[in-house]
């Protein structure tokens, strides 16, 4: 009975092992998978490890953030959609595929930012027990679709050799998990996309199959900047990278479970454009300077000129050829230099060398005449390939150019030019002597003769000017040596062939014809110089018609003096006829009667100086001005008119030229109208008037006053006007200060003279100006104020007879002046006093009360102090 037992035991124990083994198992991949809206999605469930029927059920459910289930699909139940999904459901945008009998996908087609959710994956049962686990669940995360792609290709039309630039700007919304991927493509006449490089999207690089080698070469290189620029620069465009460019962005996630496999979840491609790649051959150009006639023993220099796009860029192989004009013979070659610029193949009396970058001239010294013929430039471009290595590019030949080389006489041609014409008397001239065509002179030399010959009828006679020999030298004529001796007349050669002839100042007997004769020479056998040969020009003529220089002065009054002391202004306007580069200088003249005695008053010459003349007075300088108003008008004011400035008055102009020394020269003069300043002398008009400073002083204080006297009318000169004044207390105080007496007076001398009978007044009197008397009272009292005025009686010296003669005495209206008391001032003191004594007082008040306490009290017995001792001993 126990072994049946034991038996039945074990039985149940595999059964339970076995059970366990087998336990279903429902998976999903992990999570989080992140797609981009509008995009579809296929979420895979898989069961495994399951009981009964091999054909297996699936429900997909959404489950909401407060745990809420929402039915999406089944496998097996039509009616199990939620209402919610029915029509997505209904319309296909929600679906589930069967992919074995143990799998499915759920697909949502272009999905939904709102159908990021957790999605749960059932199983129905079909096993005989329940064990494992019948769903599961993995969270999908939708982004927005917010990557843009703009590519450009900055220059679409290259050359063979120069480098290509693909930009491509992508840019999105950054969100975790997801990674970015950029490809180039071409598109050839195959319309086959072949991808150039990926860059991403782990910053890995993947290059296409077509383009590894020149990658590897170094041939492609990535530009990544910031801001979602990525850039592919192909170095050495080829005729083969001709074509479209694409440029495709990719978004990635890694695959679920943590693997590391990328899963694509957004692409977009954008057309770059055409690029097109010129090859080399097509823009190389290869030419030959014209054709060349050289003399014998001549040096041969010929020019190859190339022209190609990217010229720097290349290595270039140059070959010069020749062959002979008629001949079946073939061509020859001059001189092979390699890429590295080392000769390859050539004699050793050919040279070459680059004299630009796009230049190389062959040289051949000391030709003969088997070196005529036809040559031609050959040359090879080179381009590198990558790793070192160079590919021939291109390959031209330019056209012949024939050399012939005979032995030739020197050929030129002289052109004769006026630079400088004279308009005027003493102005420059200058001519040029131009060599020009010149041929075949080698070592030789040129020389100059000019020549004048005048423009008088029936007068042949040619005169050499001055003449530059073979060797340099300046050889002067026999008329023209002081000229040249001074500077007056200048021979040079400017520059090469050319030889100028400048006159610094022409005179009338210089008009006429001039002419160049210009001399070829060449070595000869003897160290000497050959004559070859010699053009004269054709002669240009210096002629002008002299003009005699005109000047008009026109004067006007601007200002009149009315009355004497005012202001008489007058303006000159000038004109001037055939004068060159003029300077005016002007002089005013005075006359008291018209045409008789005649005085300078002022001058202003060419250079703008201001000069007083004899006719005015060293004292009235201020009172006189001549300013210079425009290139044309001047204008002259006389201040303060007095009686003896009436009279006539006109500006006197002079017309001055510079010569070539930059010295006046003087051209013509003229004479102004006259303007008449004419006014009634009615004689000075005088007035008085008074000032103070403070009207109000404190005792002690010095009071200022001032009589102030102005004329009006015809102003005297300021010898000839004097003034008595006076100065007068007030008739209410006159009586105290001796009666009505002027305080203090000045005559017309300058002498002060003070009143007896006012001592008390201590004042004094000043002439401070020409016009102004300051009285001061010092040490002011009460008896001081009151009213003050002042008398003025003018004296002038008649222009007439020469005497003095008074005016009428002038009175000015009173001044107050009063006092001003100073309450505080006068009270301080006593205060000050009062407090300080009653201080004192009640300090030895106090201290006498404490000593006559102090001893009173140490006398009385019966305030006497026991000690509690003496108590004590007593007791």
């Amino acid at each position: 009975m126990h072994k049946e037992k034991g038996v039945f035991s074990l039985f149940i124990l595999f059964l339970g092992l076995a059970t366990l083994c087998e336990s279903r198992v429902v998976s999903v991949p992990a999570g989080p998978l992140v797609r981009v809206e509008g995009q579809s999605v296929a979420i895979r469930c898989n069961v495994s490890d399951y009981q009964g029927p091999r054909d297996q059920e699936f429900e997909w459910a959404l489950i909401l953030d407060n745990g809420a289930e929402v039915q999406l699909i089944s496998t097996f139940d039509p009616s199990y959609p939620s209402t919610s999904v029915k029509d997505r459901v209904n319309s296909g945008g929600i679906s589930i595929k069967k992919l074995s009998d143990a799998s499915v996908e759920l697909i949502i087609s272009k999905v939904r930012a709102s159908d990021s959710a957790t999605y749960r994956c059932s199983t129905p049962s079909t096993d005989s027990v329940i064990i494992g686990n019948y769903h599961a669940d993995v969270e999908l995360r939708v982004i927005g679709d917010t990557l843009r792609v703009v590519p450009s290709i900055p220059q679409p039309a290259v050359s063979e050799g120069e480098p290509l630039e693909l930009q491509c700007n992508a840019s999105r919304a950054y969100t975790a998990h997801t990674f970015l991927s950029i490809t180039w493509s071409i598109r050839k006449e195959t319309n086959t996309l072949e991808d150039i490089l990926t860059f991403g999207p782990d910053s890995g690089v993947k290059v296409g199959q077509g383009f590894a080698q020149r990658y590897a070469d170094g041939g492609l290189l990535l530009d990544l900047r910031e801001g979602g620029f990525y850039g592919l620069v192909m170095k050495g465009a080829k005729p083969s990278d001709q074509g479209a460019y694409v440029c495709t962005a990719r978004e990635w996630t890694r695959q679920p479970g943590g693997g590391k496999g990328w899963h694509k979840i957004l692409e977009k491609s954008e057309e770059m454009g055409m690029v097109t790649v010129t090859p080399l051959a097509q823009s190389l150009v290869v030419s030959v300077e014209k054709n060349v006639t050289l003399n014998v023993e001549d040096t041969l220099n010929l020019t190859c000129l190339l022209a190609a796009r990217g010229l720097l860029s290349l290595d270039l192989e140059l070959t010069w050829l020749v062959r002979a004009v008629n001949s079946s013979a073939g061509q020859r070659v001059l001189i092979h230099v390699g890429r590295d610029g080392q000769v390859l193949n050539g004699s050793e009396l050919v040279g070459m060398s680059r004299v630009k970058p796009d230049a190389f001239r062959l040289i051949l010294p000391k030709v003969q005449r088997s070196d005529s013929g036809l040559y031609f430039c050959q040359v090879k471009a080179w381009l590198p390939q990558g790793s070192g290595r160079w590919y021939q590019a291109a390959e031209k030949t330019s056209d012949p150019v024939q050399v012939l080389v005979t032995r030739l006489d020197p050929e030129f041609k002289v052109t004769l030019t006026a630079s400088l014409t004279p308009q005027f008397t003493s102005d420059p001239t200058e001519m040029v002597c131009q060599v020009t065509n010149l041929l075949n002179l080698r070592d030789g030399q040129l020389s100059v003769s000019w020549t004048y010959a005048m423009n008088t009828p029936g007068d042949s006679s040619i005169s050499t000017i001055a003449s530059i020999n073979e060797h340099g030298v300046l050889v002067p004529g026999e008329k023209y040596q002081q000229q040249l001796d001074r500077g007056d007349i200048a021979v040079t050669r400017s520059e090469q062939n050319a030889f100028r002839l400048r006159m610094l100042r022409t005179r009338d007997e210089d008009m006429g014809f001039y002419s160049c004769i210009v001399t070829a020479w060449t070595p000869s056998r003897q160290a000497g110089w050959d004559k070859a040969k010699e053009i004269k020009s054709d002669p240009v003529t210096v002629q002008w018609k002299p003009k005699t220089p005109v000047l008009s002065v026109v004067a006007h009054r601007v200002r009149e003096a009315s009355t004497g002391g005012s202001t008489f202004e007058m303006s000159c306007r000038v004109t001037g006829q055939n004068l060159q580069n003029p300077g005016y200088s002007v002089l005013i003249r005075f006359e008291d009667v018209q045409g008789r005695n005649p005085q300078k008053i002022l001058s202003l010459n060419a250079d703008s100086v201001l000069q007083l003349e004899e006719g005015m007075a060293a004292s009235r300088t201020d009172s006189v001005a001549l300013e210079k108003m425009g290139q044309q008008e001047y204008r002259f004011r006389l201040y303060g008119v007095q009686v003896s400035d009436r009279g006539f008055y006109c500006c006197e102009v002079t017309a001055w030229t510079r010569d070539q020394s930059s010295d006046w020269s003087r051209a013509v003069s003229a004479e102004s109208n006259k303007i008449e300043i004419a006014f009634a002398d009615s004689g000075p008009v005088f007035n008085v008037s008074i000032h103070s400073d403070r009207y109000r002083v404190l005792p002690g204080d010095t009071a200022k006053m001032e009589c102030i006297l102005s004329t009006l009318g015809a102003t005297p000169n300021t010898d000839d006007v004097a003034f008595d004044v006076r100065w007068f207390q007030s008739p209410a105080r006159a009586v105290e200060n001796g009666g009505a007496v002027p305080l203090i007076s000045m005559d017309r001398w300058g002498v002060v003279k003070k009143s007896g009978g006012n001592e008390s007044t201590e004042c004094s009197l000043e002439r401070t100006d020409r016009n102004t008397f300051v009285l001061s009272v010092h040490r002011t009292q009460d008896r001081d104020i009151g009213e003050y005025y002042c008398t003025a009686k003018p004296w002038y010296i008649l222009p007439d007879a020469g005497t003095w003669r008074d005016g009428p005495e002038l009175t000015s209206a009173p001044v107050i002046l009063s006092m001003k008391l100073a309450l505080w001032d006068s009270l301080k003191m006593p205060v000050l006093y009062g407090v300080v004594a009653a201080l004192g007082i009640g300090a030895l008040s106090i201290l006498l009360g404490l000593l006559v306490a102090n001893c009173c009290l140490s006398r009385n017995p019966m305030h006497t102090p026991r000690s509690k001792l003496m108590d004590l001993e007593i007791d």
